[in-house]
């Protein structure tokens, strides 16, 4: 439940990627512009992360979800009705900071399983969420087509309501991990990231992996609206099957985590990413190319992702979600900075200037694994 759960809601952040072109032409706007909406929508999911995630230590998950659950609905109905870029601008950062409930579950998960399943189980979850990106991307793509982008989003907040009733009729109510006020649990939390440099570490290398793998998506569309594949949305949704690797290893990927190590699997992560974004620059204009170059990003973010974030629950187990809120906000973070500047790379070099950007958030996490070696 908790995996299907965590893709329904996740894809809120990820339907508008196919759809930018779309939204640029109607209404009116430069692709830096049109870019910015996956970035308020990350950004929102920054601060959802930072402020409402903290809370499920504190106060009944159910109710959390309720809220965050209703607050994506209205959001989703602002979207769909929006007259120019900055109202979906706004409402894409409430759609952000609505849709942050997919992330506790993963806490959850790492609370609850047996030690020696910590990882496989946190895994599962990653694995449905990561389901939920694959497919959000393909189904707006191919609804945008057939019924225009604003339609995504009328059937979004349907989702969403359909999501509430769900949640309430099963999710279970869970023991606070927390005695106190909100102000002092998120003095907590940041005692906890002052404390803990493991932690950090972990946070910061998965946040460049996450950014290396989202400046790919962030300006796909228009990559593919030019020559030589002059395609619609449907097509850049449909590259999202490409994805389907990722969300297969997922599951498996935390089995191999006790064998190979953290630092092992980060240089996985890091070499698979640079490589894939090598081949990105080489091979970008064939529908091949690109399709090898995501199935890669997708999976060496699995391993970065499934290996640090375990690391880091493993360090306080008792304060996970306050643990998710570090490592999450800082993943979160990464993604929004690799979107910004995949943008304005597309913008300066094209699709140069994207491998670029990739390229340099992965080898900066490959960097930082050398330097934690020693």
């Amino acid at each position: 439940m908790m995996a299907v759960m965590s893709g329904v809601t996740v894809a809120n952040l990820y339907y508008n990627q196919p759809l930018l072109e779309m939204m640029r032409h109607d209404l009116g706007c430069s692709v830096i512009q049109a870019n910015g909406v996956t970035v308020a929508t990350q950004l929102g999911y920054v601060l959802g992360l930072l402020f409402i995630t903290p809370m499920a230590d504190l106060y009944s998950h159910r109710r959390i979800v309720t809220v965050c659950l209703s607050a994506a609905g209205v959001a989703s109905l602002m979207i769909a009705s929006a007259g120019s870029i900055w109202a979906v601008w706004g409402a894409s950062l409430l759609l952000g900071a609505g849709s942050v409930v997919a992330q506790l579950f993963i806490p959850i998960a790492g609370q609850y399983a047996r030690p020696e399943h910590k990882a496989r189980d946190i895994g599962i979850v990653l694995a449905g969420l990561l389901s939920g990106i694959l497919l959000s991307r393909v189904v707006s793509g191919a609804v945008a087509m057939w019924a225009g982008w604003r339609s995504v989003y009328l059937g979004a907040c349907g989702v969403m309501l359909l999501s509430i009733v769900a949640m309430l009729a099963l999710l279970p109510r869970m023991q606070r991990n927390f005695e106190g006020s909100y102000g002092a649990l998120l003095r907590s939390v940041l005692d906890i990231f002052r404390g803990h440099p493991r932690i950090r570490l972990n946070a910061l290398r998965a946040a460049l992996s996450m950014g290396a793998m989202l400046a790919v998506w962030s300006c796909l569309a228009f990559h593919l609206a030019g020559p030589p594949f002059y395609a619609g949305s449907h097509v850049a949704g449909s590259m999202g099957l490409c994805g389907a690797a990722g969300a297969l290893v997922a599951g498996g990927v935390g089995n191999l985590l006790p064998r190979l190590g953290l630092r092992r699997f980060c240089f996985i992560g890091t070499v698979l990413q640079m490589l894939a974004w090598c081949g990105s620059w080489l091979w970008g204009y064939s529908y091949l190319g690109l399709a090898l170059a995501i199935i890669a990003l997708d999976i060496a973010l699995q391993f970065m992702q499934v290996g640090n974030q375990s690391a880091s629950i493993a360090e306080m187990p008792e304060a996970s979600n306050r643990i998710n809120t570090i490592f999450m906000t800082t993943f979160f973070v990464g993604g929004c900075l690799g979107t910004f500047l995949a943008g304005w790379g597309w913008h300066l070099l094209g699709w140069t200037g994207v491998c670029l950007v990739g390229f340099l958030m992965a080898a900066s996490a490959f960097a930082l694994t050398c330097l934690r070696w020693k």
